[in-house]
């Protein structure tokens, strides 16, 4: 019988003057990035604490802490490719993930494909087990004041 697991992951970060937007390990031109220890990628940290809940381990900043120098301006797709070799390493098969990103703007579509094509390549799942939505909040809330930036992640895990 398979082991089947879901987890949800959820992250948020304060949009700041003189950062770079990083966004599923894409560069996005706009006049502010997201603030953060890492490089503040709200997506990848999303999928990240989706796998790890589903493989029922710590959250990302157990695995990754902000007190540790050595994440400071970490790339987080990085991240993504050592909790994809935890999860495997505890014997899990990722078998599909979800996402939603929530911004008011910059307009994400256009980013969609090369957000999918980086964390297919270092998860090694096909791009078509992800999918990645954007949404903005109709300016309501913080996303929707453009104070800041969110996404939810869903990650599907198979332990045979």
């Amino acid at each position: 019988m398979k082991d089947i697991r879901i987890g949800n992951g959820y992250d948020v970060h304060r949009l700041a003057e003189g950062r770079k937007l990083v966004i599923g390990g894409v560069d996005i031109p706009f006049e502010k990035g997201l603030d953060g220890h890492s490089d503040a990628d709200v997506l990848v940290h999303a999928v990240i604490d989706s796998l790890f809940g589903a493989a029922g381990m710590a959250d990302i900043g157990s695995h990754f802490p902000d007190s540790d120098p050595k994440y400071k301006g970490a790339d987080s797709i990085g991240l993504l490719r050592e909790t994809g070799r935890l999860v495997k390493e505890a014997g899990f098969t990722i078998g599909n993930i979800d996402t939603i990103i929530v911004a008011q703007r910059p307009k994400m579509a256009p980013y969609i494909p090369e957000m999918k094509r980086n964390m297919s390549l270092v998860l090694g799942i096909p791009e078509e087990r992800i999918g990645i939505k954007a949404k903005t909040e109709e300016k309501l809330g913080f996303t929707g004041s453009e104070e800041g930036m969110a996404a939810h992640a869903v990650a599907l895990l198979i332990k045979e």
